[in-house]
């Protein structure tokens, strides 16, 4: 039998570095050696009687026979992936881990104060968040949900559209009492302008509003950071463009009574392997609560300016306590 004494390590060397395109970064994420990953792939090629990948100082590029092999390697994947769910499905507990990545946004400020109220209900869920730098996209990381901004096109990826970020301004009191408060976009040119530098998403909703505001403005800051526009806007250092979900989460920051600039959709993402999982099946429901529009307004399909949302519950509270009275 031909599989008797295979190394079916190397399979996963090959695929690993096929994926990277380089054998120094695979190695970095195999955590061995670069001459390690190098044998280990010239006794896969030496096993196979075929050249797999072409090498060169920029890295390294599949032969027509290296596409073949791993295409079959991914389908093995998908087998193996497949074998742990279905094994793990039969009488398992609500346990272990979930890898969930998301943008230095929605992750640190919105699903983060949630997870207290998640792990009491589900105390052996081990949740792995990572922050991506850039665009979380699951096909681009390893890990099991996603929420993303780009909807995915992979067939076999799942994807959820979860709501809309609805991009707006927003200043401190105190930036507003020494600077005044913009009242169209036409007033920005005197002032400090804050944005972010990954705001390049679905670039086709922010060019209708932002093309005139960006030849006009001069930017004070523009970081890759959320904490630091957020800090530097709360402490009076300008004006942020934000979504609108954060005026609830910093009450420091006072949006400003102008029109969004731009809605952006997003989307969870993930496989059937995890939708199978006991422990993902939890994670997904409990992300879909955090983004019910019908609860939290701020990511429903309409914009609804902050300044309306707390209008309208001062008002509930105010009906509330006339009919308390009243009764």
């Amino acid at each position: 039998m031909h599989t008797l004494g295979f190394d079916w390590d190397s399979l996963k060397v090959f695929r690993v570095v096929a994926e990277l395109g380089s054998i120094r970064a695979a190695a970095r994420k195999l955590e061995v050696s670069g001459p390690t990953v190098t044998r280990a792939l010239e006794a896969l090629e030496a096993k196979l009687g075929s050249e797999l990948l072409l090498r060169d100082p920029k890295g390294v590029k599949l032969t027509p026979a290296g596409y073949i092999v791993l295409k079959q390697v991914e389908i093995m994947t998908e087998s193996v992936d497949s074998i742990i769910a279905n094994a793990s499905d039969i009488d398992s507990e609500i346990e272990g881990p979930i890898h969930l990545l998301t943008g230095d946004g929605l992750g640190p400020y919105w699903i983060a104060p949630h997870l207290a109220t998640f792990h009491e209900q589900n105390p052996k869920v081990e949740l792995k968040l990572t922050v991506a730098s850039g665009n979380p996209e699951l096909e681009d990381h390893d890990a099991d949900i996603a929420i993303q901004f780009v909807e995915p096109t992979r067939n076999d990826l799942i994807s959820k559209r979860m709501g809309v970020l609805h991009y707006m301004l927003f200043a401190s009191q105190q930036y507003i009492d020494t600077y005044g408060e913009p009242r169209s976009i036409f007033d920005f040119e005197h002032h400090r302008n804050l944005f972010h530098s990954e705001y390049v998403n679905q670039k086709e909703s922010w060019k209708p509003k932002t093309a005139d505001l960006s030849k006009i403005v001069d930017t004070s800051l523009v970081t890759n950071s959320a904490a630091a526009m957020i800090k530097v806007c709360e402490n009076g250092g300008g004006i942020a463009l934000l979504p609108s979900y954060l005026g609830e989460v910093f009450p420091k920051l006072i949006p400003l009574q102008l029109p969004e600039l731009a809605p952006i959709q997003f989307w969870m993402t993930y496989t059937e392997r995890v939708r199978r999982l006991p422990r993902g099946k939890v994670v997904i429901e409990f992300l879909r609560a955090c983004f019910d529009s019908k609860t939290y307004p701020w990511f429903s399909q309409e914009f609804i300016h902050p300044l309306a949302l707390k209008e309208h519950s001062k008002s509930h509270v105010r009906h509330s306590e006339k009919h308390v009275l009243e009764t």
